[in-house]
């Protein structure tokens, strides 16, 4: 009896979660697991670099086709067997972009993808703005039993995974999903990498991995290829490869403790005073890093 493990990734918009999703989609398929990326984002290009962005055509829009759906029509075999299907969204300008998802998935169990595909790794690549209900589904409604949020650590992105943070503590004690950890993303030396880590500590979670910023992910994606299939043997795919053994072997799900929005913003004022005392030369000690 194959046993699944279903996945939800969260992010801001721009903030690199498909590429972080798609490689360790392609790194999994490449250790040999049978993996399923679903985009669950309205734009519909979270599996591009696993099918060389070859078009695939969204399971609403042929849901509003009114003929009959069938698994081929919605679903692309990817860079090293990777099931890729795009959720997709509604009309611009109708409707809410979230409950898409909803309505993507049971139409997804009606066609016995589980079943007939046996993955051991679903992983859904949802946009991060939970403040639309839609985009709780997969943390809600028993879709998946883990979230991870990628961030930077910027102060919009964390403010992101902070409010990903508050749906998780709600849904939680009800059965929803826990969190697998935090990945910082496109990170620069220095104190990128302390905010974040200071940010975790705060909410009561873990860092998985941080992804240094680097060429090799745009080389890529302009050849419409992950990191994974473009640079197999450079620094960035082992980077990937690890961040996604730390994900399946990870088993240590928590209910996060989000900061208060208003709490939030101090947090991160004492942390533009830091940087500030750093660039102006003035040696404090809470100036440290």
């Amino acid at each position: 009896m194959y046993k699944t493990t279903n996945i939800a990734i969260y992010g801001k918009g721009g903030i690199g979660k498909s590429t972080t999703t798609s490689n360790i989609s392609a790194a999994l398929a490449v250790s040999g697991a049978r993996v399923i990326q679903i985009g669950c984002d309205p734009k519909s290009d979270s599996t591009n670099t696993l099918r060389s962005n070859r078009h695939l055509p969204t399971v609403l829009d042929s849901m509003r086709e009114g003929k009959k759906v069938r698994l081929e029509d919605i679903s692309a075999v990817g860079f090293s067997g990777v099931l890729c299907i795009e959720s997709g969204g509604p009309v611009p300008g109708v409707g809410c972009a979230g409950r898409g998802i909803n309505a993507a998935v049971t139409l997804l169990k009606e066609l016995r993808l589980f079943e007939e595909f046996k993955p051991d790794f679903v992983l859904y690549d949802v946009l991060g703005d939970v403040v639309c209900g839609g985009f709780a589904v997969p943390i809600r409604d028993g879709i998946t039993d883990r979230a991870y949020v990628v961030t930077s650590s910027d102060f919009m992105a964390l403010y992101a995974a902070n409010n990903l943070f508050r749906a998780i503590n709600k849904y939680a004690p009800t059965g929803g999903a826990k969190l697998g950890g935090v990945i910082g993303n496109r990170l620069i030396p220095g104190y990128p990498l302390a905010i974040i880590e200071d940010f975790v500590q705060k909410t009561g979670v873990k860092l998985l991995g941080h992804v240094p910023r680097s060429l090799s992910v745009s080389r890529a994606e302009l050849y419409g290829k992950t990191v994974i299939e473009d640079e197999p043997d450079g620094e960035q795919a082992a980077v990937y490869r690890e961040l996604a053994a730390r994900l399946a072997a990870n088993q240590d799900l928590v209910i996060p403790n989000p900061i208060g929005t208003n709490d939030l913003r101090i947090w991160a004022r004492d942390w533009g005073d830091r940087l500030y005392s750093l660039e102006s030369g003035v040696v404090e000690e809470r100036a440290a890093i």
